[in-house]
């Protein structure tokens, strides 16, 4: 009895999935919705704070991207294209549940220190360094340095040229590696690695 066929084939690309969904072959869409979910209910959360909603967004998202079937043309990554309606949708969301958050004058001092024993990274300082940046240059530098979208992606999910996007990445660097908590911070990452390295 022969061995079965052995399938080394890649996974279909987006594109693939997106001309099978048009073409309206059964699971198609699944395997979109599959493949890019925990991306967008992730930067979901990273809009509006709340689990619940998140969930909310990504559903109204797949549903979004469902209506857009058939007939739709990818012409660049689906994280580029889900990225705005993703935004916006968590944006819309917040607003209506009435969980809107007064904008809050935070600045990095304000922060609260790590607890003793703690070196910022177990601490979490991070993100609470990177909630100090203005909105708009904490979202580009999310967008390149988490979600790992070139400039061109950035500045076509945002809709801004892509001067303005490098304008804000080299705002938003400066701001961190002039500021001395951040410096701390990378400075004591630096040394628990070092640290580890040598264990």
């Amino acid at each position: 009895m022969p061995n079965p066929p052995c399938d080394d084939s890649p996974p279909p690309s987006d594109q693939d999935l997106v001309a099978a969904a048009n073409a309206g072959h059964p699971g198609a869409f699944e395997a979109l919705y599959h493949r890019h979910r925990d991306w967008v209910i992730s930067l979901a959360m990273r809009f509006t704070a709340d689990p619940d909603l998140a969930l909310d967004v990504a559903q109204e998202t797949f549903i979004y991207l469902l209506s857009k079937f058939p007939g739709f043309t990818l012409t660049a990554r689906l994280t580029t294209f889900l990225y705005p309606a993703v935004k916006n949708l968590s944006i819309g969301l917040k607003k209506k549940s009435r969980r809107m958050k007064p904008a809050a004058d935070e600045t990095l001092d304000s922060l609260p220190a790590p607890a003793p024993g703690q070196t910022p990274l177990e601490a979490g300082d991070l993100p609470q360094v990177l909630s100090a940046l203005p909105e708009t240059h904490r979202e580009v530098i999310l967008m390149r340095f988490v979600d790992a979208m070139s400039l061109e992606e950035i500045a076509q999910s945002l809709e801004i040229p892509v001067g303005t996007v490098k304008s804000r990445l080299h705002n938003a660097i400066a701001m961190m590696r002039d500021d001395p908590r951040v410096r701390r911070f990378f400075d004591q990452a630096g040394e628990a690695e070092n640290e580890k390295r040598k264990t």
